[in-house]
């Protein structure tokens, strides 16, 4: 095994516990580095984020899950994403090491959202009602190509698919971190 490969395998079995006092997370995925591109020592990568304008060069990032920092050197578009090229991995020998990994940005980073504007992070786990009636947790958000969709996991039963509109979304309290919600003809069966 080469000496990067160790390295590797080492930070993963010693991967960084720990979260925010609240339960949020530490990190928030910003961009997948899909694989190395030509010889100059740049990745292509797909940006998971929706401001990608933060991926530039000198920002500093956090690559896969032991949460490893690297600094772009540069950035450039790409007709099928971004080719990124990182200070710590200068050569394409390097890159192969992190193909397919995950590349993170600190929660305290992130860019600040408009009024009624959410991170995802923040609404996993809100308690859902519906009136006086406590539908269940948000469980999980699928983003669809219209609006996202929420998860609410009830105690008991299937789980209830609420579109993320605004006929549907009464309230969003996250210090209560409570979901109040109006249910439609159709929702639930």
């Amino acid at each position: 095994m080469s000496s990067n490969r160790q390295r590797l395998a080492a930070r993963r079995r010693n991967k960084p516990e720990g979260s925010l006092e609240h339960g949020e997370p530490l990190f928030v995925a910003v961009a997948q580095v899909r694989r190395p591109h030509g010889l100059r020592g740049e990745a292509l990568a797909s940006p998971l984020t929706d401001f990608p304008e933060r991926l530039q060069a000198e920002a500093r990032f956090y690559l896969g899950e032991d949460h490893r920092p690297v600094t772009i050197k540069s950035r450039r578009e790409h007709n099928q994403g971004l080719l990124l090229a990182f200070v710590e991995l200068p050569t394409r020998e390097d890159l192969e090491y992190i193909r397919n990994e995950v590349l993170y940005a600190r929660v305290e980073d992130a860019p600040p959202l408009e009024e009624d504007e959410y991170y995802h992070h923040q609404l996993i786990g809100l308690e859902v009602w519906a009136e006086s009636e406590r539908l269940g947790t948000l469980a999980d958000i699928l983003v669809t190509g219209a609006n996202d969709v929420y998860v609410v996991r009830p105690e008991e039963g299937k789980d209830i698919l609420l579109p993320a509109t605004s006929e549907v979304i009464l309230t969003i309290d996250l210090d209560k971190k409570r979901m109040d919600v109006k249910l439609l003809p159709g929702l639930i069966e």
